[in-house]
């Protein structure tokens, strides 16, 4: 019913950059937030970011300052800028569309399939 196709993980050493992308398809009639979760292992996931259709935006503290989360309504897409990343950072990024309604009138969650990030000290 709705897609959503991930990109931009990888190895990348302490202090460097990596930009996270997230495009949405399939039987969208509009996402009403769009946004990044983490899970390292032995943890809960957490929120790292999430964007309204509009101005609305919240960050975790831990990645205030560092973390930059866009969105392109257009193309359905999110994209997650991450600088000055730490070893801690290191986890699997989930891409979440949420609040997303579908033809017919229903509304959903959708997660996508995770993408490694791991941070190298």
């Amino acid at each position: 019913q709705v897609q959503l196709v991930e990109a931009g993980g990888g190895l990348v050493q302490a202090g460097g950059s990596l930009r996270l992308s997230c495009a949405a398809s399939g039987s969208i009639f509009s996402i009403n937030v769009m946004g990044w979760y983490r899970q390292a292992p032995g943890n809960q996931r957490e929120l790292v970011a999430t964007k309204g259709s509009g101005a609305y935006t919240k960050y975790a503290d831990t990645v205030k300052g560092r973390f930059t989360i866009s969105r392109d309504n257009a193309k359905n897409t999110v994209y997650l800028q991450m600088n000055s990343l730490k070893p801690e950072d290191t986890a699997v990024y989930y891409c979440n569309a949420g609040r997303v309604v579908v033809h017919g009138g229903s509304m959903y969650d959708f997660w996508g399939q995770g993408t490694k990030v791991t941070v190298s000290s």
